[in-house]
């Protein structure tokens, strides 16, 4: 997604465009346009036609697209392939796993095994991972609650989870946000995963997890439910510092090969 803006961006540059000036030529207007030059919209092959009609680029658009987006149908199951995009253009992400450490802090190692070594799906994975370490956009802000039993649940060797908590302890920063809530705590978050993203301008969208599938959600009341929820959840949780105490803890004395 940030690729095939950033190339919009080049070729329109090169051209000697504006914004405006491509509007004109195109049937996008110049806000739609920057958005997705910036990551934070998707857009059809049309588009990437158009564009390389009017800025003269040999098709080179329309192949990038082709390379890029229809590669996701592979990379993500049919129900998932929407919300990289959402996750990409958001300005912050909450997010609660019941069973899993988030896919966005997840090791090659720990993604290979939840996802049976399909490299194409463990490589979407860690390609979305991107949107934490980019220079522009800024960096989404992430809020990662796990209940402590995560940090129990296996997932493939003692090594693949020492190396994923240590991973997982080493990702708290400044934007990154990760924190344990203790085993006992009586909170309210059996009724599974989820993450809510605030997109520029305000608006909220999430995606949950169910059966048989996930799926996203933009209901103005579900959407409020899964906030109360999240800062129900947060309530019981250890700070960061703390919670990273315990993650390395865990690490050293329960995984350690």
């Amino acid at each position: 997604m940030d690729l095939f803006g950033s190339e919009v961006r080049r070729y329109r540059t090169l051209a000697g465009l504006s914004l405006a000036q491509l509007g004109e030529q195109i049937p996008y207007a110049p806000s739609t346009i920057g958005d997705i030059e910036r990551g934070q919209s998707g857009c059809d092959r049309g588009f990437a036609e158009d564009c390389d009609r009017v800025l003269d680029t040999r098709e080179a658009l329309a192949h990038l697209h082709d390379g890029l987006f229809d590669g996701r149908s592979a990379a993500f199951p049919e129900y998932f392939a929407q919300w990289p995009e959402h996750e990409s253009g958001a300005e912050v992400l909450r997010s609660y796993q019941t069973m899993l450490v988030d896919g966005l802090l997840q090791t090659p190692a720990y993604a290979d095994v939840l996802l049976y070594g399909d490299q194409t799906k463990v490589q979407g994975r860690l390609d979305r991972q991107a949107i934490l370490t980019r220079e522009e956009p800024i960096p989404p802000r992430l809020v990662c609650l796990l209940p402590e039993t995560v940090l129990w649940h296996r997932v493939g060797t003692a090594e693949t989870m020492r190396e994923q908590l240590l991973q997982l302890a080493d990702a708290i920063s400044p934007l990154v946000s990760v924190q344990i809530i203790p085993d006992g705590a009586p909170h309210s978050g059996h009724a599974g995963s989820f993450t809510i993203a605030r997109l520029p301008g305000g608006e909220l969208i999430a995606y949950c997890e169910g059966e048989p599938h996930g799926r996203v959600v933009d209901g103005r009341s579900e959407i409020e439910r899964l906030n109360e929820r999240f800062m129900d959840l947060s309530t019981y949780a250890l700070p960061t510092d703390q919670s990273a105490a315990l993650i390395r803890q865990t690490a050293e004395e329960r995984w350690k090969s």
